[in-house]
């Protein structure tokens, strides 16, 4: 029953129906939401451990209708782990909640929200598929050269490690990190020159600047986040990672609406949580289940040192 209301995202009323209609097994909808939350409650602080020592992690959040109001779903993820937790808030109050970023001490990817920046003792690295994107309507619709050759650098970037790291080279020489750099700057300037500075408003507050000059800051402030994946090759070009953990929840939305109590959507994720990380490991998430419900749960094995990103997975978005 898990499995169909976590796994295949079946309402649980439809769950009830098929085990009626094909089994001839009549279970109420009750049964059914008891032995998900009983699922979940042999799942505490599961994952955790090995994900605050993951030398890089994922994360993101998004939002989820629970009791008929916005609640939010913070996942951190690595290329073998998956963890999901429910919050009514969205910032860092809902971020330390979760037990993990805090602990962090490796290489944080994230979408660049700015309370991603309170935590200090990681490393940052910026999700370029953001950036690309942005990039891409600036250079069409304003015809801003600076954010095409922006996207050139990237994606030439890119390429250059995969073809390295297939090689098994580990990073690229001092000479290289210094022209790409130097390209980097160069188009930064011809961006600020193209975007000056906006003149002083007599409306109270800060002046307002235009879409491309926005990027543009960002790029020249968190340069270092924006080329992370260039000077340390465990670092992919995007956060897709994470992304694609958070579209099963939305897909649970879509089908089922929401979820009508806090318990039921925290015993949900705390389920999907072990899923995605048994799917990711290879393992049969049905086989997986049984074991978990008969108390000798398969676990993940520790974290990887040095995560491999393949070439499609992790350039799909260009």
């Amino acid at each position: 029953m898990c499995y169909l209301v976590v796994r295949q995202h079946i309402p649980i009323k439809r769950v009830a129906e098929l085990l009626a209609d094909g089994y001839g097994i009549a279970v109420s909808t009750g049964t059914i939401i008891a032995m998900v939350h009983e699922g979940a409650k042999r799942l505490d602080a599961f994952l955790r451990g090995q994900l605050t020592r993951a030398e890089v992690a994922h994360a993101d959040e998004t939002g989820l209708r629970v009791q008929a109001s916005l609640h939010w779903v913070h996942s951190v993820s690595t290329d073998s782990l998956t963890l999901y937790h429910l919050d009514t808030k969205r910032g860092t109050q809902g971020m330390d909640a979760m037990g993990v970023l805090e602990y962090l001490s490796g290489i944080l990817i994230h979408d660049g929200w700015s309370p991603y920046r309170k935590y200090t003792a990681v490393q940052h690295g910026l999700c370029n598929a953001h950036h690309l994107r942005g990039l891409d309507g600036i250079a069409e619709v304003q015809g801003q050269g600076w954010a095409t050759d922006m996207v050139q650098l990237l994606a030439d970037t890119w390429h250059e490690v995969l073809d390295l790291k297939e090689a098994g080279v580990a990073s690229f020489d001092a000479t290289k990190l210094a022209s790409i750099r130097a390209t980097y700057e160069k188009i930064i300037a011809a961006g600020h020159v193209t975007n000056p500075p906006p003149l002083p408003s007599r409306e109270p507050g800060r002046t307002k600047k235009s879409r491309p000059a926005n990027l543009l800051q960002r790029l020249d402030i968190y340069s270092n986040d924006v080329l992370r994946f260039a000077t340390d090759f465990r670092v992919p070009l995007n956060n897709n990672e994470s992304e694609r953990q958070l579209r099963m929840v939305k897909v649970e939305q879509k089908i089922s609406g929401g979820f009508r109590t806090e318990a039921g959507a925290t015993a949900w994720l705390a389920i999907r949580s072990y899923l995605a990380t048994v799917i990711k490991n290879g393992q049969n998430p049905l086989r997986a289940l049984r074991r978990f419900m008969a108390r000798d749960p398969w676990m993940p094995p520790a974290p990887e040192r040095h995560p491999t990103f393949t070439r499609y997975q992790h350039f799909a978005i260009y």
